[in-house]
């Protein structure tokens, strides 16, 4: 078990940057749905609506995650996005995330959450621009 522990501690920014590349790939699809269309996803009839603002956040926002570039904003913006997710598209069918469908949103909510406190990590483009 020490040694698992060990592994874990000694990867552990290997792993964070994992996490925050695969989260902001996620989130990106969801932006490229609704911008775009693609991913079999209905394009945004008008860009300057609500649904036009999530695909927004979630397609840019998940490109800063990705490179790690003002990743606390982009993470502070998603969790907004979440919310916002949660109280209109969700909650009107009640308020347990598995019958309501917003586990997702639940999820990129904890995510979030874990990126805004930890930012981008050694493996961040935020990094790059602190040293200058």
């Amino acid at each position: 078990m020490h040694k698992i522990v060990g592994f874990l501690k000694g990867n552990e920014d290997y792993f964070y940057f994992a996490f925050r590349v695969i989260v902001g790939l996620m989130f990106i699809q969801h932006g490229m749905q609704k911008l775009f269309g693609a991913l079999g996803g209905t394009q945004v009839e008008s860009y300057i609506s609500l649904f036009g603002l999530a695909g927004f956040i979630e397609f840019f926002g998940g490109l800063l995650i990705i490179l790690g570039l003002f990743t606390r904003i982009a993470a502070l913006f998603g969790i907004f996005d979440m919310i916002g997710a949660w109280f209109i598209a969700h909650t009107p069918q009640g308020w347990i995330p598995i019958i309501n469908r917003g586990e997702l949103a639940v999820m990129f909510f904890a995510a979030f959450l874990i990126i805004l406190v930890r930012g981008s990590g050694k493996a961040g483009l935020d990094n790059y621009f602190k040293k200058r």
